[in-house]
């Protein structure tokens, strides 16, 4: 719910995609129900403290950044996004091909 990713700027601007994309591999670590759109500060400081905590996701983004401009960097949220899914892969919850 609110979440609707079409691209790597504006889709991640509450901070609510971070959050949903974390709550599909940790269900168990927020109520992805109970965040508000609005709430942009803490919607990106509960995702990035959730990636580090669960993921072991180095912290590449600062919330304050983030909250900076009403549209994120895209190349910043594809960098983050990308380090997600290697620790998520490092850690087996992403399965790949072997070539």
């Amino acid at each position: 719910q609110h979440v609707d990713v079409q691209n790597f700027s504006g889709s991640w601007g509450s901070g609510l995609a971070f959050c949903a994309l974390l709550h599909s591999f940790f269900p168990d670590a927020f109520d992805f129900a109970a965040l508000e759109p609005k709430a942009r500060r803490e919607n990106f400081a509960l995702a990035f403290a959730t990636a580090e905590e669960r993921a072991g996701c180095a912290p590449l983004l600062e919330v304050d950044d983030m909250v900076r401009l009403p549209v994120p960097d895209a190349k910043c949220v594809y960098t983050y996004v990308q380090e997600l899914y290697r620790c998520l892969v490092a850690k087996g919850l992403v399965k790949t091909k072997k070539r």
